[in-house]
């Protein structure tokens, strides 16, 4: 179970990291209730550091969790 958590959140990282590699910015939608604006749109940029952080860190997590026993049958 440990491996395929390891590896799950290592595979996320990569994505991640590639996603944030890829886009300049990523603008949210507005919240509206009822026709009111209840939240304004937002502008996430991610840093410059982010998306190499992210694919490297992902790296090391899958890496990892190759080298963890597979669930051993009692």
């Amino acid at each position: 179970m440990w491996r395929s958590f390891f590896l799950a959140i290592g595979v996320y990282c990569c994505l991640l990291g590639a996603e944030a590699l890829a886009i300049e910015k990523a603008v949210l939608k507005p919240q509206m209730s009822g026709g009111q604006v209840v939240q304004p749109a937002r502008d996430l940029t991610p840093p410059d550091w982010a998306p190499w952080s992210l694919l490297a860190g992902g790296a090391v997590v899958v890496i990892y969790s190759f080298t963890l026993p597979k669930k051993v049958s009692d």
